[in-house]
Parts: structure tokens; sequence; C-alpha cells
């Protein structure tokens, strides 16, 4: 079986994420390779096959900001805040915010935070609704290595093999903006 999986393979990019391995798929800028987050095997073969360590932390990425909640510590938000982050989603702004005591430490490393976005991206919502909660989500780009932005990019760097939903990118240029959730502070430009 051909490990590419082709435009609205949803289904097939499911089950190899039930499978706690790592796939690649279209985001609003970049190709991400993604994963379970609550699996540590899958998120440490995404590390491994990223050469990042844990300790950097990780993004998630949502169709919904309800998928998120299991996460982060939403209690810890004024209304106003709230309301500044819901004006900027779903879209490429990613906000971190507190974690929950319960979220593992492969997802937020050193931290006690943990950055999330609730996309835009159709394919990816499509992705997160099917597999019913988010993906770990980063730079398709091996280390040192420019990030992916077609999945023949993806094929190129991480084998023909590597599982890719092939389908194209929101067109973005640059990556997600990164804010602070509570303080609004701006950690990368957009």
């Amino acid at each position: 079986m051909k490990n590419n999986l082709p435009t609205g393979a949803i289904a097939d990019a499911v089950d190899v994420l039930k499978k706690e391995c790592v796939i690649a798929y279209p985001t609003e800028a970049v190709f991400g390779v993604g994963c379970d987050p609550d699996s540590e095997t899958a998120v440490y073969r995404l590390l491994e096959l990223k050469q990042r360590p844990v300790d950097k932390g990780l993004i998630l990425i949502a169709a919904s900001y309800e998928q998120l909640k299991p996460y982060i510590d939403d209690s810890m938000l004024t209304e106003a805040q709230r309301n500044a982050i819901f004006a900027c989603w779903p879209g490429p702004v990613t906000f971190v915010f507190p974690a929950k005591p319960t979220t593992p430490r492969w997802l937020t490393g050193r931290f006690d935070s943990l950055a999330v976005r609730v996309t835009n991206h159709p394919l990816v919502i499509a992705l997160c609704e099917t597999y019913g909660k988010p993906l770990v989500s980063t730079s398709a780009n091996l280390s040192g290595l420019p990030p992916c932005r077609t999945a023949q990019e993806v094929c190129h760097q991480f084998g023909a093999d590597f599982p890719v939903i092939d389908a194209p990118t929101g067109g973005r240029q640059n990556p997600s903006e990164i804010r602070d959730a509570l303080t609004g502070e701006l950690f990368r430009q957009g």
C-alpha cells in the first residue's frame, strides 16, 4: 500500500494517527507534521523525526476552541482576553495559554504553558473533526532545512513513503503569529 495520502483521504490519515504515527498535512502557510497529542509514543516519534528537543514544547492545532479545553487552563483568562483571542480565530494566530496541570510534559516541554491554534484551513478542520481532537503541529522540515510548502517537498525531505495529505496550503507566506494569551505580547511575527 502506498503511504502517500491523496487529497480528501482524511479517513486514511486518521488510521495512521491511530497507529501512533506521524503524518504531514497542509496548514495556513506551510506543511505541518503532526500526531496524536495524547500519545507519548507518537510525540516522541515526531520529536525524533524533527530532531527537536522535548523541552522546547509543541503547538496544538484544532478545529475548535472546545477541542483545546482539555489541554489549556481557560479559567485563567478574563472575558476581554478571551474576546481578543476569538477575534483572531479561526485563523493563523497561535496563542500561548496556561496549560492544565494534567497536560503532558511531552507537549509543554519546560513550560507551564501550551501554544495552541484554531485553524481556518478546511482540510485541517476536517482532519481534527474526524479524529475528534487537536493534533500536534510543527513545520514539516528536517533540522536545518526550510519548511515544506508542497507535498512533493515533504516527500523529498522525509522520503517517498512518508504519509502526506497532498493538498494546497492556505497560501500565506509566513508561519503563524505567536502571542501570549494573557498579555497579548507578540512572540513571533506572522
